[in-house]
């Protein structure tokens, strides 16, 4: 998996295509979906496009996507990893992960709404909660990592998998019982929610981290976050300013760096594509440890993808 990739949260299905063509043009080689973003079919049609434009091959993409919410009993994952395959049309996916340690009441694919935390698009109904356990979900994503593996001549939905929005306890309790661990642990990581004792905790434990809403509040403020919009945000801080004039650097190339240099990789999204090329290129530079420290040191646990606080509370984190 590289360490830098394309992120499409948030992206048009309109434009999804186009974007994810330009950001392999550009150098892209990770790119990253989910079910929940609901433009992953348009996003396929982009890597099949650079890919028959000889701009790559299949195996030089890296593609990740993710099981939601409404799908973490046996009998459907399979099924969406096989939905969710087909609409990238790769063939396989390089990676698949549990979006998040929360299971809700399924819903048909074909009802489901953006954001799929609701059940209508203008957000008044509530997906309930439909306890299963993490052990039933992840004994069927193993199924999936072994298929054309176990079972030859079955299609091979996904090379790896991994999970996103997990905290340690979960991890270690996974790793329990897991016949397959986890490959990848995708969480929110910023200066403002460093999270040292998880990121930690996955690396000495053999699990690559992704961060994402590396440039923190900056992702949510379209959102009309409240959070968001009160708190400083990270490129205008004067420790990331500070260091970023230092080495000529974009304070977007700093906060990524801070997570790159210290073995996190990161799926920036941007549509501009002089900053998209800028977020690429992050890893020109070494910081000292001083100023990783520094970086680390505006730590004060700000946590934006919360559905914590959802108007119906999922109290995931402490």
């Amino acid at each position: 998996m590289p360490l830098v990739g394309f992120g499409i949260w948030k992206v048009p299905s309109s434009s999804a295509g186009d974007s994810v063509y330009n950001a392999i043009k550009t150098g892209y080689r990770l790119i990253d979906g989910a079910y929940d973003y609901m433009n992953s079919k348009e996003a396929g049609k982009g890597v099949q496009a650079a890919i028959a434009d000889g701009l790559v091959k299949r195996e030089d993409v890296f593609v990740t996507s993710k099981l939601w919410n409404n799908y973490h009993k046996k009998e459907h994952v399979v099924e969406m990893a096989k939905m969710e395959n087909d609409a990238w049309g790769l063939g396989y996916l390089d990676a698949y992960l549990v979006h998040f340690p929360i299971s809700l009441k399924y819903i048909p694919p074909t009802e489901v709404k953006y954001p799929c935390w609701w059940k209508d698009e203008a957000r008044t109904v509530w997906n309930d909660l439909d306890p299963v356990p993490m052990s039933e979900t992840w004994g069927a994503m193993e199924t999936l990592a072994l298929r054309g593996q176990e079972a030859p001549g079955k299609e091979r939905f996904a090379r790896s998998i991994g999970v996103s929005n997990f905290h340690t306890q979960l991890l270690y309790d996974l790793l329990s019982y897991a016949k397959i661990k986890p490959a990848v642990l995708q969480i929110e990581h910023h200066p403002y929610l460093i999270s040292e004792h998880l990121v930690n905790m996955a690396q000495e434990n053999g699990i690559a981290v992704t961060a994402y809403s590396t440039f923190g509040p900056a992702s949510f403020v379209e959102m009309d976050h409240p959070l968001a919009k009160t708190a400083m945000p990270l490129m205008e801080h004067s420790t990331v300013k500070g260091i970023a004039d230092k080495y000529g650097k974009t304070p977007a190339q700093v906060l990524l760096r801070w997570c790159t240099q210290r073995n996190v990789a990161v799926i920036p999204k941007s549509n501009h594509p002089e900053r998209a090329l800028q977020n690429l290129d992050c890893c020109t530079f070494d910081m000292t440890a001083d100023e990783l420290n520094s970086l680390s040191s505006l730590d004060c646990r700000m946590r934006f993808n919360d559905p914590g606080a959802l108007d119906k509370p999922i109290r995931i984190w402490v």
